[in-house]
């Protein structure tokens, strides 16, 4: 995963407040729940020592999203909060979040965050009828979701009582609209597809507006295609099952992109351009070596050392030494290993912790290797 959209993040002054929380707004008394959940976390907050300006923050931000067209929609929400108040990062998460996050603490706790965010595999969404589509673009983690329509010509849609000869050239003028509204809906896909690294595009909606827009899928955009059955897009459609099917294809591309990077530790870990554990992958990002960092969801409880720099960080005092670094801060290791992640524009991706070749807790695969590079363990 790009974790670039992490800078500000780490570039903010602590402490931080960071926060998972469950903001599903879907029942009759759904305000009021919120507000008690909402009002908990605040609490929670407050008594781990998050001054006023952080709390409403949070509180502001964990309402504010329930308002409007996404009441309803959203499910989790993640924030976090510098010490100004200023939120640094907010975004919704793929569902009611499996690990609920509220700390207070001197770094950002971004790994429970990084395991649930909903737009770390990009795609598209349509819904499509005869007209047009309803087209929801998730991206990329930490950058906002789209949502887009594309509608087109209507005035042949309209049912009149027609026979014969007549009849049939109805039909055809109606299929020659059809035709050139889904040419517009695949126009605007195949775009997205050009700007975007698309895992998926889900298709739903009318049954003959599939088949006409997915016959018009082209080589860049042909081979995402899923289709589903259920789903339409007239006023009060469920949209609850699309959203869900969409879920569960994320929920794959994230199972398989996973075993991927385990697969590619073990492959490049024969060829020199890998290394596991603790120390060696500590040695490698103080070299900006790590191309991408392997972390386990489940980090060992240790603590790292970090001077002013993300990057000048060891394992223990006599790294810092060699190091020149007089300033030393112990930090958890997994948000130790993040910051120096997203500071040497190292991607990131977070696997249940019994994929780990050997039950370590992080891998990385490397960029370069050098004379001192270690081995893999």
């Amino acid at each position: 995963m790009d974790v670039s959209f992490l800078a500000p993040v780490f570039s903010a002054a602590g402490p931080y407040a960071t926060v998972c929380a469950d903001v599903t707004h879907t029942t009759e008394n759904a305000d009021t729940e919120l507000d008690l959940r909402v009002r908990a976390i605040a609490e929670e907050l407050t008594g781990q020592g998050a001054p006023e300006a952080v709390v409403e923050a949070v509180r502001g931000r964990l309402l504010e999203g329930n308002e409007g067209g996404d009441a309803g929609r959203l499910r989790g929400r993640a924030l976090v909060v510098a010490a100004d108040g200023s939120v640094v990062l907010d975004e919704v998460l793929a569902d009611v979040p499996r690990d609920p996050v509220v700390t207070w603490s001197p770094q950002p706790d971004v790994l429970p965050v990084l395991r649930q965010l909903a737009a770390r595999v990009p795609h598209v969404v349509v819904v499509t009828d005869r007209v047009g589509a309803d087209l929801s673009v998730a991206s990329m983690a930490g950058r906002p979701g789209e949502e887009e329509q594309v509608e087109g010509d209507t005035f042949h849609m309209r049912k009149v009582k027609v026979g014969g000869w007549a009849h049939n050239t109805y039909m055809h003028t109606a299929e020659n609209q059809w035709e050139e509204n889904a040419g517009r809906v695949a126009e605007e896909i195949a775009s997205l597809a050009r700007r975007l690294p698309l895992r998926f595009v889900l298709v739903a909606g009318d049954v003959r507006a599939r088949q006409i827009l997915t016959d018009k899928a082209d080589g860049v955009w042909k081979d995402l295609v899923v289709t589903m059955d259920e789903g339409g897009r007239a006023a009060g459609a469920d949209r609850e099952v699309v959203d869900r099917r969409a879920a569960e294809l994320v929920a794959e591309h994230e199972a398989h992109e996973e075993a991927d990077a385990v697969e590619k530790i073990q492959s490049a870990a024969a060829h020199g351009l890998a290394v596991t554990g603790t120390a060696s992958v500590v040695e490698a990002l103080r070299k900006s070596q790590v191309e991408t960092l392997v972390l386990a969801d489940r980090p060992d409880d240790g603590e790292l050392l970090v001077g002013p720099s993300p990057l000048l960080l060891g394992t223990e005092q006599g790294d810092m030494e060699a190091l020149g670094v007089q300033e030393v801060h112990p930090v958890p290791a997994d948000r130790a290993l993040l910051a120096a992640a997203v500071a040497s524009d190292a991607g990131v991706v977070v696997v249940p912790r019994s994929a780990m070749p050997g039950d370590i807790p992080v891998a990385a695969i490397l960029r370069y290797t050098d004379d001192s590079t270690p081995k893999a363990q």
